[in-house]
């Protein structure tokens, strides 16, 4: 465990006791907003985020409504980033958090966190910034304390790393409470006897992920915008998001037109491609994407949108793959359903 601290720590700059494991990002992202609401509640009850944050945000800033506290939800423009404008009239004197993703989970946008914090710092020095940089960490170099970042939230598993753990990284100078107690283990903040193993796993992915970490950015761009230019050879395809770099390297969106997105999902596995509709943690429980609606994508097109991602084992053959079955999948499901 001190050795994985010590690897998550040097990957941030930061200092091992500010780092907390946890069981992953939902826990995270939990802590993060609950510990630091509950504890700072004296100060304000208002907290800030963004109309596209992953559930595991947004539905603990639902139930801290229910306990009292005031959330503003900021929209987003087509591209599924805030406006700074907006953020800065948001942020009030009783404002104690706001959290931003770092980059969005179902079309990859990725918010400038370093200007988020200045105006937030700017209007409000004592508001706390919380980062889910969940889909950010591996494949981004991030430097919370030249950021600006007060808590920042990490899953294993987007780095190759095992499922079931995770860490929060909290600035030695946040005021924030536990919300599980008992032994007292990592000095309190987090009690239950600590997952050894899964620490283990998350510090050697985090010592792999960070090695050579250039060329492994390059190859999942170059992989993006090999299935880009594919999909855009296909007729009622639409890319949502930016198709450049501005985007992550990991994460591509697409609507079909015509088909729904769980017919498309299943054929496709049926031919051995893995793709999710809206987010891949939540592939188990399809709905009509909030992110989808916040960025402007049309109704009908809503419910016929899936995400592709790629990870350091994907290859350009792969992605070919996936073209030319889409290429030949498309034209027959849109003939059965106009049936």
């Amino acid at each position: 465990m001190k050795e994985a601290r010590r690897e998550i720590a040097n990957s941030l700059k930061v200092q091992e006791k500010e780092i907390l494991f946890t069981s992953g990002g939902t826990e995270s992202n939990n802590l993060a907003l609950i510990g630091t609401a509950l504890a700072n509640q004296r100060t304000g009850k208002h907290l800030i985020t963004s109309a596209v944050e992953h559930p595991s945000v947004y539905n603990t800033m639902a139930w801290l409504e229910e306990q009292g506290f005031e959330i503003t939800y900021l929209p987003v423009d087509s591209f599924g980033c805030i406006s700074l404008a907006e953020l800065e009239e948001a942020v009030r004197e009783d404002t104690i958090l706001v959290s931003i993703m770092y980059v969005n989970n179902e079309i990859g946008a990725v918010e400038p966190v370093e200007e988020i914090a200045r105006c937030i710092k700017n209007k409000n020095p004592k508001t706390y910034f919380h980062v889910d940089a969940i889909q950010a960490y591996g494949k981004f170099q991030i430097r919370p304390k030249k950021q600006g970042i007060d808590l920042l939230s990490v899953s294993a598993h987007k780095i190759h790393g095992p499922k079931g753990i995770g860490f929060l990284y909290i600035d030695e100078k946040v005021k924030i409470r536990p919300i599980v107690f008992g032994g007292g283990q990592q000095k309190g903040m987090r009690s239950g006897t600590e997952n050894v193993p899964g620490c283990a796993g998350l510090g050697a992915a985090v010592k792999e992920i960070y090695k050579n970490h250039g060329e492994r950015v390059e190859k999942l761009y170059t992989l993006r915008e090999r299935l880009i230019a594919g999909l855009k050879t296909i007729d009622g395809v639409t890319i949502n998001g930016h198709e450049d770099r501005q985007n992550a390297p990991q994460v591509v969106s697409a609507s079909f037109e015509g088909i729904k997105s769980e017919v498309l999902l299943h054929a496709l596995e049926d031919r051995g491609i893995y793709v999710s509709s809206g987010s891949a943690c939540s592939s188990n429980h399809p709905g009509v994407s909030g992110t989808l609606k916040a960025i402007g994508v049309k109704k009908e097109l809503q419910d016929s949108t899936l995400r592709f991602s790629f990870g350091a084992f994907n290859t350009e053959e792969e992605v070919d793959y996936a073209v030319d079955v889409l290429k030949e999948l498309l034209p027959v499901l849109r003939r059965y359903r106009a049936r």
